[in-house]
């Protein structure tokens, strides 16, 4: 049977009558917007319905780090899917999940390092779907340790202003955004907030507030949670690694944990594999998705250490009842292990090694060209600037957005941020032809 094909306005009206899109202003969203329908990507691009290309800036919400469908990943999922394309991973196995978790582990901070003790290696993977259950999932494996290992008072996180770490209760109540938290209050469990190292005063004070609060309660406190290097959702806050590496020593003094969620800076977006990495540091768990299936899945994992996974060993009453029906799924993983090969074959890291100073060069000249256009940072590939102080909920960067969409960018904002996170293996001719696009979008919305 052959299958409908919609037009344009069609698929606009069906959308309208029927989708509720997340981060949306929903009446706005049916009564004014004009979105774009897309029906083709490839490469650093998307195509919509009228056979125009956009560039994609922010990898389709940091995912597609290889860009839309490259070519070896789409071969990956298909001969996966004509052989296996789900089982259960409770108490069975298959290959793509056990060869995955022997390659991550390999490449996770510490991996290399001879001295680094047994117990300290991130040496288990646990498999999840999304970014907000690969917190979700090192919030209750932090938790439960401790509760069945001798130390049942520890059920309090600290975090920091402006932290984003997913969606679920659990990822929510470890949040610093008060857009994002607050309604839900009632719900959510209560967290210590430290202010972010990216916030003026320094890392140095932030990293007070931390120590503080350890050894207020050290025997109250799990873990402290952090998005290493940068804080993404809450508009490319970028902070020094030896923050990072300062929490570490910290959470060591205390012996409580650290949770790193990579789930945006994880495989290269920082610049190195991984965030912690910048740092020296190993955490004792790791959250790890979006890049890690390349765009074409959603798939993730958490990473722990063998002390943590130890600290579940003996009856079923330690266990970790935790999981998801696609836990493990065999097409997502088949899929990761070709990203991680790719990443290797293709020097992804050497890439982005050569890129990133073009994008902190250009991100500090368009501060200086373009009036009202401040606060200019880049770490790795990921570039951003403020037009003013109006935070997530501004409309500022709405007015870029629309002006890039004329320039054939899709440069979606965060508030009055505007940032650019590209496919890792972006060209450097299209690098250079999204910097100019940026800069003239800016230039455009600020004489507006």
């Amino acid at each position: 049977m052959k299958r409908e094909e919609l037009n344009r306005e069609a698929i606009v009206a069906l959308d309208k009558r029927h989708v509720w899109h997340p981060y949306t202003a929903m009446e706005t969203y049916i009564q004014a917007t004009n979105p774009l329908v897309v029906v083709g990507a490839e490469g650093a691009y998307l195509t919509d319905a009228d056979g125009r290309r956009y560039l994609d800036a922010n990898s389709s919400w940091w995912v597609s780090t290889l860009g839309h469908r490259h070519p070896r990943l789409v071969k990956a999922l298909v001969e996966q899917v004509g052989v296996l394309g789900h089982v259960s991973l409770a108490g069975i196995t298959h290959a793509p999940a056990a060869r995955l978790a022997s390659e991550l582990v390999a490449l996770a901070p510490g991996a290399g390092q001879e001295a680094l003790p047994a117990g300290e290696r991130l040496s288990r993977v646990f498999y999840v779907d999304n970014g907000s259950t690969a917190v979700e999932v090192a919030i209750k494996m932090a938790a439960q340790y401790w509760a069945q290992n001798g130390r049942p008072r520890r059920t309090r996180f600290i975090t920091l202003s402006g932290a984003f770490h997913g969606e679920t209760v659990g990822a929510t109540s470890v949040g610093g955004m008060p857009e994002f938290r607050e309604v839900f209050g009632p719900l959510l469990f209560d967290v210590v907030h430290v202010p972010s190292p990216a916030e003026e005063g320094g890392w140095e004070r932030a990293f007070a507030e931390v120590e503080r609060a350890l050894k207020a309660s050290p025997d109250e406190v799990a873990g402290v949670i952090l998005e290493p290097v940068v804080q993404g959702a809450a508009g490319m806050q970028v902070y020094a690694p030896a923050f990072v590496r300062a929490v570490r020593e910290a959470t060591r003094a205390v012996d409580t944990f650290l949770i790193a969620d990579e789930v945006f800076t994880g495989l290269g977006r920082a610049g190195a594999r991984f965030a912690c990495e910048l740092a020296g540091v190993v955490p004792d768990l790791l959250c790890l998705a979006k890049a890690l299936s390349g765009g074409l899945l959603p798939f993730a994992a958490t990473l722990a250490t063998e002390r943590v996974f130890s600290g579940f060993l003996g009856g079923r009453e330690r266990a970790l009842y935790y999981g998801h029906s696609y836990c493990g799924n065999p097409l997502g993983a088949a899929v990761a292990r070709e990203v991680l090969a790719v990443y290797r074959d293709e020097d992804v890291l050497g890439q982005v090694a050569r890129k990133a100073p073009r994008v902190k060069a250009a991100f500090e000249a368009m501060a200086e060209r373009v009036p009202g256009v401040v606060r200019p940072r880049a770490q790795g590939m990921v570039g951003a600037v403020d037009l003013g102080g109006g935070g997530y909920l501004s409309g500022k960067g709405w007015r870029v957005y629309e002006a890039a969409l004329k320039r054939g960018l899709y440069l979606r904002p965060l508030g009055d941020t505007v940032y650019i996170a590209p496919p890792l293996n972006i060209p450097e001719a299209t690098l250079e032809e999204l910097l100019h696009g940026v800069e003239e979008s800016l230039r455009e919305a600020s004489a507006g």
